[in-house]
């Protein structure tokens, strides 16, 4: 199938393009997942999983989602820090 004939599919939404994907080659870039071990103190996992329960998710997808957001803002104050520099001609 062209580019253009599914741009069309998807543009018409009279049919669903998932059946014109071929799911099995998909993958997504940048997110090979990698195991890694941290200890934390006792404390920290009853906090955590005591906010885990309350939101609904586990204690894994709580630090995901923490640390994701976390290195999200870390990235834009970068980001924000340079531009800064650059606008004052330092």
């Amino acid at each position: 199938m062209q580019a253009k004939e599914f741009d069309k599919i998807f543009d018409d939404n009279n049919q669903d393009v998932v059946d014109h994907l071929n799911l099995a080659s998909v993958r997504r870039v940048n997110q090979k997942q990698k195991r890694i071990n941290v200890d934390f103190p006792a404390w920290v996992v009853d906090s955590l999983d005591k906010e885990a329960a309350r939101i609904g998710v586990t204690r894994q997808s709580i630090i995901k989602v923490w640390l994701v957001e976390r290195l999200q803002s870390e990235v834009a104050n970068k980001a924000k820090h340079t531009d800064s520099i650059h606008a004052s001609g330092v």
